[in-house]
């Protein structure tokens, strides 16, 4: 693999670290690291599910090393939104996204005016990169100035596409001082690199794969960009992005966005047929391996004390991914919950999720509470010590409390909201779960449409201490308790916040009003 140098300004150290060069390693604030997996189920990890067929020994000893969390959610069952909702702190639909997902040539979701992570910590004195898949849009320079007529989150023609320019409201204008980016999921075109916001390599040629978990779409491809060698590009790229920061005085903050175990399913020829399964569990069982090198480098660099790294999925395995040939091979990526990817029940959304933070975290631990992904914002900016306005994180509440096994903190969060690729809503409180949706909303069944659909009720819920499965619907039984959901929801969407503050909008909001009469009218 050819050299690369990281391109990273310097900073005006602010206030919290104009002491730093004076204080020891463990005084420093904490270096901060979040990987993403994409498509990674809950059941694929024996730390969470120990009936799981994988080996997945890395994570298992990430697990033991830190914290697990056994009730995490995404705030989506699909990649886009869930994404969003990971780095601003603010559930996806109050976005003009009310379904489904962006592609590789959409415009970009998040306005620039927006805080997110990177950007917080980055005011905070943190040196911030990005590396893997983006999949949230920006703006590509075309070819013709037809560019004011797309709206946001529309794609353009990736035939209009001028390449040799630089793109515009991508990740280092939100606030990553160096990215390299994968545009959308690695089955998605055009597949080409973008380092600091420039394509590293014209494309050169247009490919395609159709075979059965190897596929991908066809479009422009670059000479440097080969499918296979993505994820283990991005591992090593990541890698040495940590070796370089190690010896730094400021503590950096790196998002490394996996476009794996996702579609095409591509691994590697040493660990093609290890698992004894499907190639969808060979790539997870690299995955791992890496997530192992990743780990080891921390400890290699003498920063792991003082490091919060966190592993998670953008949502639940898909079906894409061999999913019902995995179940009668006896492996359920799911595990005992329903559902997978795309689906409004918990295989859709309920998801592995590992803090480990040798300083603040005990070793071995866990946690039941039901957290978020999109609580990360709130937790970064605890830990930065910034105080989060009320235009920001609107959604977003800190787990910082949570890392503290001993801890009882009362009250964390109200209610969390869900939200599947069609559009269809979940809100859950304490063990009971309200779903907006005759069935999945997703690709199980029953699908948004099917005539199945036609005689079940108009809403479902579910005591998931009692029923896991989400196969008992108990809204006939309930309906004081269908109420109080209902209207917890609508004072989310209407208040545009989750969270105490200053009540906020939703851009826009008319896609949101609309599910809101649905559920005064039912």
């Amino acid at each position: 693999m050819k050299n690369f140098s990281f391109i990273i300004p310097l900073l005006g150290i602010g206030l919290l670290f104009s002491s730093c060069s004076k204080k020891s390693n463990d005084e420093k604030p904490p270096n901060i690291i979040f990987i993403l997996a994409d498509d990674m189920g809950y059941g694929d990890l024996k730390a969470f599910y120990s009936d799981s067929k994988i080996q997945t020994p890395h994570l298992d000893q990430l697990a033991m090393e830190g914290m697990i969390f056994t009730d995490a959610h995404t705030t989506s069952a699909v990649c886009t939104p869930s994404r969003y909702a990971l780095l601003t702190g603010r559930y996806n639909w109050r976005t003009s996204l009310k379904k489904g997902v962006l592609t590789g040539e959409s415009k970009a979701l998040i306005p620039k005016e927006r805080t997110i992570v990177a950007s917080l910590l980055k005011s905070r004195g943190y040196q911030t990169a990005f590396i893997g898949k983006w999949h949230l849009g920006w703006d590509w320079a075309l070819k013709v100035d037809s560019i004011s007529q797309i709206g946001s989150g529309e794609s353009v023609n990736y035939e209009l596409v001028d390449f040799s320019k630089p793109i515009q409201n991508g990740p280092n204008t939100l606030g990553f001082e160096y990215s390299y980016a994968l545009p959308a999921s690695l089955d998605m075109a055009p597949y080409v690199y973008v380092e600091n916001g420039k394509v590293t390599q014209e494309p050169d040629r247009v490919t395609i794969d159709e075979g059965e978990y190897s596929w991908w779409r066809k479009g422009p491809t670059s000479p440097d960009f080969i499918h296979e060698e993505v994820t283990p590009n991005f591992f090593t790229r990541a890698i040495q992005y940590i070796e370089n920061q190690s010896n730094e005085e400021k503590p950096f903050f790196l998002y490394l966005a996996l476009p794996s175990p996702h579609t095409p399913i591509l691994p590697a020829e040493a660990w093609q047929g290890k698992s004894g399964l499907l190639p969808y569990a060979d790539f997870v069982m690299m995955i791992d391996d890496y997530i192992g090198q990743v780990n080891q480098a921390l400890k290699a660099a003498g920063i792991e004390e003082n490091t919060l790294l966190i592993f998670s999925s953008d949502n639940g395995c898909a079906p894409a991914a061999g999913f019902t040939k995995l179940v009668e091979m006896g492996h359920f990526p799911s595990a005992h919950f329903r559902g997978h990817k795309a689906d409004i029940y918990e295989g859709g959304h309920r998801v592995p999720f590992i803090a480990k933070w040798p300083s603040k975290i005990m070793a071995g631990s866990s946690r039941d509470e039901t957290i978020s992904l999109i609580d990360f914002f709130a937790t970064a900016a605890e830990i930065a010590n910034y105080s989060i306005p009320d235009h920001e994180g609107e959604d977003s509440y800190s787990l910082f409390p949570l890392f503290n096994s001993e801890n009882q903190p009362k009250g964390f969060r109200e209610a969390t909201v869900f939200h599947s690729v069609d559009g269809s809503f979940a809100i859950r409180k304490g063990d009971w779960k309200l779903i907006l949706a005759k069935g999945s909303g997703g690709w199980s069944f029953p699908r948004p449409g099917d005539p199945a659909e036609a005689n079940l009720p108009e809403v479902q819920l579910y005591n998931l201490a009692t029923d896991p499965g989400e196969s008992k619907n108990l809204e006939a039984e309930e309906k004081d308790k269908v109420l109080e959901l209902k209207q917890t929801l609508i004072r989310y969407i209407q208040e545009g916040r989750s969270t105490p503050g200053i009540p906020q909008s939703n851009d826009p909001f008319e896609g949101v009003w609309k599910q809101v009469w649905f559920m005064n009218e039912n």
